[in-house]
């Protein structure tokens, strides 16, 4: 373990999760639509979120979730996830996969904790670990939350489309909820 003084440790411990988080989400927005899709099935809304509202009865997610500041645009071509723009069918599909890959981005940016061993004496560690936790849960739960009312508009367009319309794509539907 690398032992870092005082005021030097906290200005590695903020360069270093500047450098990392910003890679992580550069990385993240430039991954193929097609890789995100296979991460769909472990990202999808479980039976015990009740539909998001789980998040809204113990976290009061809808009083808070203004104040997180959009990160979806802030590499050019992103796409925004503060509201919803469009009822279109192709648009939403885009936003549930969008939701998908924010969510993603932010569990793996809580990952690089671990590295923070290497230089951290252990209350360093600690409120490196709170620091990942609270500035990226908080990003999870909003989509979690958000998610499932978008799946439920596109499955309902789904089920009253015409019978010649394309299928909705099968990875932005899960009516089958897992444990």
């Amino acid at each position: 373990m690398f032992v870092v003084p005082g005021y030097w440790l906290i200005l590695v411990n903020g360069l270093a999760w500047f450098v990392l988080q910003v890679s992580i989400g550069y990385l993240m927005h430039k991954m193929p639509e097609d890789w995100l899709k296979r991460f769909s099935p472990l990202l999808r809304p479980r039976k015990w979120e009740k539909g998001g509202t789980l998040y809204q009865r113990t976290l009061f997610v809808k009083k808070w979730k203004t104040w997180i500041p959009p990160g979806d645009t802030f590499f050019a071509g992103g796409f925004s996830l503060k509201q919803v723009a469009s009822t279109q069918r192709n648009y939403l599909e885009k936003w549930v996969l969008e939701s998908y890959r924010a969510e993603l981005t932010h569990w793996i940016s809580i990952l690089p904790i671990l590295l923070f061993f290497l230089w951290n004496p252990p209350i360093g560690w600690l409120l490196n670990w709170l620091y990942a936790l609270l500035a990226n849960l908080p990003c999870i739960i909003v989509q979690r939350y958000n998610r499932p009312r978008l799946l439920a508009i596109l499955e309902r367009k789904h089920a009253s489309s015409e019978v010649n319309r394309k299928p909705i794509q099968p990875q932005y539907i899960h009516t089958q909820y897992t444990k």
